[in-house]
């Protein structure tokens, strides 16, 4: 199965209206990014234990930790969750970043340093989002 597939499968197993939310967040983000790497992270560690929700994964970026060993991980992500939807917009340094550029504007949605939660798309401004994408997805690093 391919990754395009585990994602359909994915987002075609959430029920009606989340579904509809991803697919068009999935869209939205293969616009901003129409040639990057996608991810699909079942969520299980090594051992078959779940860690995380599952979740969609688009780009690139190195990611250096603090003992200097570094990991391949994606730049936006995407998964549902109970209450909603987050997507993730990893690799900022600054972690207030997002918060001061975009959540006033966004609408309904709870955001961090690098999570953008929220029950379904009619409740935020999903302009916003596609330039909170778009930053991450042009950003060098």
């Amino acid at each position: 199965m391919t990754i395009q597939d585990l994602i359909d499968r994915y987002i075609g197993d959430q029920p009606g209206p989340k579904q509809s939310d991803l697919r068009t967040l999935h869209h939205l983000t293969m616009k901003v990014m129409p040639k990057c790497k996608l991810w699909f992270l079942d969520g299980k560690d090594a051992k078959g234990k779940v860690v995380s929700n599952p979740n969609i994964g688009y780009g690139t970026q190195t990611m250096t930790y603090a003992d200097g060993t570094t990991k391949e991980f994606y730049r936006i992500g995407l998964s549902a969750n109970t209450t909603g939807i987050s997507v993730y917009i990893m690799g900022l340094a600054d972690k207030d970043h997002l918060a001061n550029t975009y959540g006033k504007q966004l609408g309904k949605a709870s955001v961090t340093g690098y999570c953008i939660k929220f029950k379904n798309l009619k409740d935020i401004n999903v302009g916003v989002l596609e330039e909170a994408i778009l930053d991450r997805a042009q950003r060098p690093k």
